[in-house]
């Protein structure tokens, strides 16, 4: 399985979920993004790592980091290994006493654990091609390459809404136009939905 690493781009709010955000994920030589819709615990999380903020209690993922190192368990890296159903699936890649193990882990503890550790976030080229939105002028599905910097406040903007419903009965010629639009307005969220309602009706594509 080819792998591919990732960096973080952006955190915003999101704009069709309470209480939720929308982490985008890139890859780190190439044009394609990875939106993951996380919830606002995780999100705080990973932005204060990002921040390298510290607090005078530690949060649900500092304490991991401080009971794992405190035992010499070392996380290795992050692999994002599945995608059913819109869920991201990821694992742990950990080291202790020279053995590798692997753990379960959802991809927004992942992501903030990763910040901790330092280490390396990967995901395989098959997630990537299904899920990923490539950002390039060549292509009908983006009109620039977008560049954002990760903050931890929320972004207010307009909503755009669009149910899975609303998608389904828009032609393929629309779809692409309001994709175009989310990628300009940054509204990752509303394009991994377009880009999800085109896959489903495009799979071999």
């Amino acid at each position: 399985m080819k792998t591919v690493q990732l960096s973080i781009i952006g955190l915003k709010y999101s704009q069709t979920q309470k209480n939720a955000y929308a982490l985008l994920l890139g890859e780190e030589e190439g044009p394609r993004r990875l939106p993951i819709v996380i919830g606002t615990f995780e999100a705080q999380s990973i932005a204060l790592a990002l921040e390298k903020d510290v607090l005078r209690r530690p949060l649900t993922h500092d304490l991991f980091t401080s009971f794992a190192l405190t035992f010499n368990i070392y996380l290795k890296k992050v692999m994002i290994h599945k995608l059913e159903e819109g869920i991201f699936y990821s694992y742990l890649v950990c080291e202790l006493n020279g053995e590798i193990h692997q753990i379960d882990s959802r991809t927004s503890d992942a992501v903030a654990l990763a910040l901790r550790f330092n280490c390396p976030i990967y995901t395989s080229e098959e997630i990537l091609e299904k899920a990923g939105i490539i950002l390039d002028d060549q292509t009908s599905k983006a009109t620039k390459k977008i560049e954002s910097k990760v903050k931890s406040k929320p972004i207010k903007k307009e909503p755009v809404k669009s149910s899975e419903s609303d998608l389904r009965r828009l032609s393929e010629k629309t779809l692409n136009k309001k994709l175009n639009l989310a990628l300009e307005k940054e509204d990752y969220e509303l394009a991994a939905s377009i880009r999800d309602e085109l896959n489903r009706r495009n799979p071999h594509k």
